[in-house]
């Protein structure tokens, strides 16, 4: 049995999350097949790059459904998470609309800078099992685009304004840092979502 799938949208990230699932001794493949979907446990949604580019990818790959429809956890990372919602500011693209609500670019301020990159803080808004062991840790970000705060979220950052680091949906999750690169509280944090179950 395969324990985690990463769906294939089109990200370049792969390598690293398989990486970081198989060091929490995980079988991880990457993989858009039916087959594959069914026999894991987990499944995780990577992204790299556009919303647009990302949509395209899951629609020419007959994912979109079969995404919609799962019952199992499954987890969204950076741009992954951002197309769990209904649509995104970037290129005003429809997205999965698996999440109530809308992915907005973040702003330019004074002294803050888009995209937001790098190192910051997480504050928890509600309890999950997704931070098991983990409190206000930092995490790493690349992204330009953000979800506002709504009841479904379950932490926070600020670049400017506040914004929804972490988010649950029923059996769907999303984070928009990378924890594959975020060190041992990035690990800790997939180790949690592998002990997750619906």
């Amino acid at each position: 049995m395969v324990d985690v799938v990463l769906l294939n949208s089109g990200g370049s990230n792969y390598t690293s999350l398989q990486s970081a699932f198989e060091r929490l001794g995980a079988s991880c493949v990457q993989s858009s097949e039916q087959n594959d979907i069914e026999r894991a446990s987990h499944i995780v949604l990577p992204g790299v790059g556009s919303a647009s580019s990302a949509m395209q990818a899951i629609y020419q790959q007959n994912l979109a459904q079969q995404i919609i429809a799962l019952k199992k956890p499954l987890l969204g990372i950076c741009l992954g998470m951002q197309i769990l919602y209904e649509a995104s500011d970037e290129s005003d693209v429809p997205c999965l609309g698996v999440i109530p609500g809308k992915i907005n670019k973040l702003h330019n301020a004074p002294g803050i800078r888009v995209p937001h990159m790098g190192w910051n803080n997480i504050s928890s808004i509600q309890a999950n099992s997704l931070f098991k062991r983990i409190e206000n840790e930092d995490f790493y970000f690349v992204h330009s685009y953000a979800a506002a705060l709504s009841p479904d979220s379950i932490a926070s950052c600020q670049h400017g304004s506040i914004f929804t680091a972490a988010v649950a949906y029923g059996n769907f999750y999303g984070v928009q840092f990378h924890p594959e690169r975020s060190g041992p509280q990035g690990q800790q944090l997939l180790e949690n979502f592998l002990s997750i179950s619906v």
